[in-house]
């Protein structure tokens, strides 16, 4: 007698979710699969938005899974749809379309959130976060009208957000709390190395900056230091690193730290919670 078929729920469609579920996938385990999706696009490279803010290349050129992928391995996924609560003991995800999705085996992939420093004045509009495919669509937009643009981080991300800008013909302006770029990845002389040859690109680099506010009425006019410094500027981007997304995670009971608690299986607090 073949094995009653389970539902596997996949909440999250990024580059690690969708790397999991096609492991499982070669498995051919007896599953049912359904992938829920924050986001209204097919998993992408979101390590290549930089990309995508430069110009260089489209959406389409970033997926990683396409549309027949999904249909292929019969997956149901359902774009757009946020789940925003999880009840661990009936084993049910409720969304924000009001349905709820039962299942047998959830898999956890919610990645990571931003972090919004508490700056006065964060919610002006021509704020901008720089983390996934809305944000990017949202800072090309103001891109067309925007002039000037100051990236607040000097890491990584900071610095992609700050090439992209500039290749939109931004004059574009990079703040940082420490003083030297990228302090994890590079020791004193990599950092100002990097420095020399991001300013040879036109972008200003300014370090041992503490942003104390974001000026301007409800929009973005400039950016003042805690040493009472002001840059002006028409759009400001937020690159100050990453949180873990762990709310649903608190919410199913789970085991919580910084992060969600797994041992070396992934598992979590709960048998049935990957």
């Amino acid at each position: 007698m073949e094995d009653k078929q389970r539902h596997l729920v996949v909440i999250g469609n990024g580059m690690a979710g969708m790397a999991c579920l096609d492991a499982i996938l070669r498995r051919k385990p007896n599953f049912k699969v359904t992938v829920l999706s924050e986001e209204p696009y097919y998993n992408y490279n979101r390590i290549l938005l930089s990309a995508v803010l430069s110009g260089e290349k489209s959406i389409e050129d970033i997926y990683v899974n396409t549309k027949e992928w999904y249909e292929k391995n019969n997956i149901t996924l359902c774009l757009g749809i946020k789940a925003v609560d999880i009840d661990s003991r009936e084993k049910l995800i409720f969304t924000t379309s009001g349905s709820s999705v039962a299942y047998d085996v959830l898999l956890l992939a919610t990645g990571s959130n931003p972090f919004i420093p508490p700056i006065e004045g964060i919610n002006n509009k021509g704020v901008f976060t720089f983390r996934n495919m809305a944000d990017t669509e949202n800072i090309l937009e103001a891109s067309k009208i925007a002039k000037k643009a100051v990236v607040i981080g000097g890491g990584l991300l900071g610095l992609e957000a700050a090439r992209g800008l500039l290749n939109q013909g931004l004059k574009v302006t990079v703040v940082h709390l420490l003083d030297q770029l990228m302090e994890l990845q590079l020791d004193e002389v990599g950092g100002q190395f990097l420095k020399r040859e991001i300013e040879k690109m036109g972008i200003t680099v300014l370090l041992n900056k503490n942003t104390s506010q974001i000026m301007g009425n409800g929009e973005v006019q400039g950016i003042m230091f805690k040493d009472g410094s002001i840059v002006e500027t028409d759009m400001v981007v937020v690159a100050c690193g990453i949180r873990p997304s762990v709310e649903l995670a608190k919410k199913a009971g789970l085991q919580v730290n910084r992060g969600i608690i797994v041992n070396d299986y992934m598992e979590t607090s709960d048998p049935n919670i990957f």
